[in-house]
């Protein structure tokens, strides 16, 4: 266990935020799978103070998510504590966390997400302003720098403490990185040597062995794992399990994955128009059959579905095939 400000986290596993995934229906799945704290999607500060209906939906929280931090980005200080104070207000989540980490162009237009990363006075000045102003705990997400010029994972780390943060996640790879190459833990490690708040180490968690290594190499308070729990939040599990027992879990088996992924779908219709929920299984599903025998065929017809229907008599003709095979 560990603590956010006043906040106690159950286990040091928690899930990444993000956009586009980490909705009320995925964060609930991923929760009754042991993770210890689970994010929102990232929410547009600028949305939230226009009023926006469709953003503000995304501050719901379910009871059977906490502890659960909703995720606010923006890059002006005016906007971002507004925002924040109406999330403080607005919300039953437990934590808000400022991200400082969004790799994609879209963000950084704004000169929000990693753009941040550039302008270290203008970091200080937004988790100051949002300190200042709301009763819940403030985090932020960070990057190990904007590009391989300017690695100041360390620098700004100190700079969100003094602000008053309650944590850091850092991500071990800069903006430039994306997504590729690998993760940078030493970094994680010098900013666990230099912050007094907990730090969540984030990147190239893939297994339980990767999880046990972050844990060794960097000695941070909590992991956070993100790509690879989609389709398999069987990993979050097995993660808990390893760190609380030292109990290796078995892989899922193809009829695990297949009854996860239709539970899957029924849980968004329970927040979504079926439609709407279809549309997101449309890429959810792949996931969950991701390595299976033929899955590449059946992937393709998953790609067009519409109606629960379709989903549930698609993966159980794929489960008819992976019996006689087995």
């Amino acid at each position: 266990m560990f603590k956010i400000g006043n906040i106690e986290i159950e286990n040091p596993v928690v899930m990444a935020p993000m956009a586009g995934i980490t909705n009320m229906a995925f964060r609930r799945i991923i929760k009754e799978f042991g993770a210890g704290l689970v994010y929102s999607e990232m929410v547009s500060d600028k949305a939230l103070c226009y009023g926006n209906t469709k953003t503000i939906e995304m501050l719901q929280i379910d009871e059977n998510e906490h502890p659960v931090s909703i995720q606010l980005f923006g890059g002006e200080v005016a906007t971002m504590v507004q925002a924040a104070k109406f999330i403080d207000e607005h919300s039953n989540c437990d934590i808000i966390d400022i991200n400082m980490g969004c790799p994609v162009n879209k963000v950084l237009k704004a000169d929000a997400g990693s753009k941040l990363l550039l302008y270290p006075d203008k970091i200080y000045e937004i988790v100051k302003g949002i300190v200042e102003n709301v009763s819940k705990p403030v985090t932020v997400k960070i990057r190990s720098g904007f590009d391989h010029d300017h690695i100041n994972a360390v620098e700004v780390a100190k700079l969100i403490e003094k602000a008053g943060a309650s944590a850091i996640a850092i991500h071990g790879r800069t903006r430039s990185q994306m997504y590729e190459g690998k993760a940078d833990w030493d970094i994680i490690r010098q900013v666990k040597e230099v912050v007094n708040i907990p730090v969540i180490g984030n990147g190239d968690i893939r297994s339980v062995e990767d999880a046990k290594r972050m844990f060794e190499q960097t000695n941070v308070d909590a992991i956070m794992v993100g790509r690879a729990a989609l389709g398999n939040p069987w990993l979050i599990k097995q993660i808990v399990e390893s760190l609380k027992t030292g109990e290796v879990l078995p892989e899922p088996t193809y009829q695990e994955k297949i009854a996860q992924c239709l539970a899957h779908g029924r849980r968004l219709m329970e927040i979504e128009p079926e439609k709407i929920a279809m549309f997101q299984m449309r890429g959810h599903a792949p996931w969950y059959i991701k390595g299976l025998k033929s899955s590449a065929r059946v992937k393709n017809e998953l790609s067009k579905i519409n109606t629960f229907e379709q989903l549930e008599h698609i993966l159980k003709e794929y489960k008819e095939y992976l019996d006689t095979c087995n």
